[in-house]
């Protein structure tokens, strides 16, 4: 094995070509758009669990009625739409492993815009659990840009992503259906984190089968697992900003979703296959503590106190 050498990086980091850079800043932007609708949403939720009671057990579907008629939260649900686009151009602008983590900018955002509208100042152990989230992200993302390729999604690839989004689906299915009286924000944000990732990963596969022009069973398949994963994802987001601060929420989504997402672009999709053995174990205790900001974030904010 050849020693790990930081000149190795520098030649690596610049195969990324001007496009695949283009899409960092584009994925920026759609975190700026992800922190404003999820202010907006959480308002929404906020105006609708006061008007028709609480959401202990998962929004009920006069509660799902009811957000349509709330202009913030149908703001916020064309803010996220925004967001998505801005998202889906970056991940067909660059490699997934890249783009997907710079969401967690969207954390900071939420955090300054929440504590502003609800009038209550972030203590210094909610700051350092963001800090945890943020500061394991970005060096997640800063190794990535150097060791980042865009590879062949194979159909036995695929497959393989879509058996384990079923096996997920299932779980948390089953998991709702019997323990949702004990569920809490931090286990809503966990699963729709979750499935948000496994969005991520289809959307990808999607995108670059579209520029091939591949347009066979298993593509279409892949559709539905995302608009399947993406409506059950959106109802633990819902019921999550019933139960607790939107800051947590985003911190959930642009953490697990990112980390799940990027875990399978490594392990699955092989877009870190030329990374060195250093680098994989970087990338392994910046994604532990960056999801221990989250838990962190969820004992010590001052919404979750009350």
């Amino acid at each position: 094995m050849q020693p790990f050498d930081l000149t190795d990086l520098t030649g690596q980091v610049l195969n990324l070509t001007p496009a695949q850079g283009l899409g960092i800043p584009v994925a920026l932007v759609g975190a700026v758009f992800l922190a404003l609708g999820a202010q907006f949403q959480h308002r929404g939720v906020g105006k609708v669990e006061a008007q028709l009671g609480g959401a202990a057990k998962g929004l009920s579907v006069r509660q799902l009625r009811a957000l349509l008629t709330r202009p913030s939260w149908v703001i916020g649900t064309l803010l996220l739409g925004l967001a998505i686009l801005f998202q889906l151009t970056s991940l067909y602008l660059a490699p997934l492993i890249v783009v997907q983590p710079l969401g967690a900018v969207a954390l900071v955002i939420t955090a300054l815009v929440n504590a502003r509208v609800s009038g209550m100042k972030l203590d210094r152990a909610t700051i350092r659990s963001i800090a945890l989230c943020v500061g394991g992200v970005a060096v997640f993302v800063t190794i990535a840009a150097f060791t980042a390729r865009e590879a062949e999604i194979t159909d036995s690839q695929l497959i393989t992503v879509l058996i384990i989004l079923g096996a997920v689906l299932l779980i948390a299915a089953v998991a709702f259906a019997l323990l949702r009286s004990r569920f809490k924000a931090i286990m809503y944000i966990l699963v729709a984190g979750i499935l948000y990732g496994f969005v991520a990963t289809l959307a990808k596969v999607i995108i670059n089968r579209v520029r091939l022009e591949n347009f066979d069973v298993l593509t279409f398949v892949c559709v539905i697992a995302l608009v399947a994963g993406t409506l059950l994802g959106a109802y633990f987001v819902q019921t999550a900003y019933a139960s607790g601060p939107p800051d947590l929420v985003i911190a959930g989504l642009t953490v697990i979703d990112p980390l799940v997402a990027v875990t399978i672009g490594i392990v699955v999709l092989g877009e870190a296959s030329g990374a060195p053995p250093l680098a994989i174990a970087a990338f392994v205790v910046t994604g532990v503590v960056a999801i221990y900001g989250v838990f962190q974030l969820a004992k010590h904010h001052p919404q979750n106190q009350r």
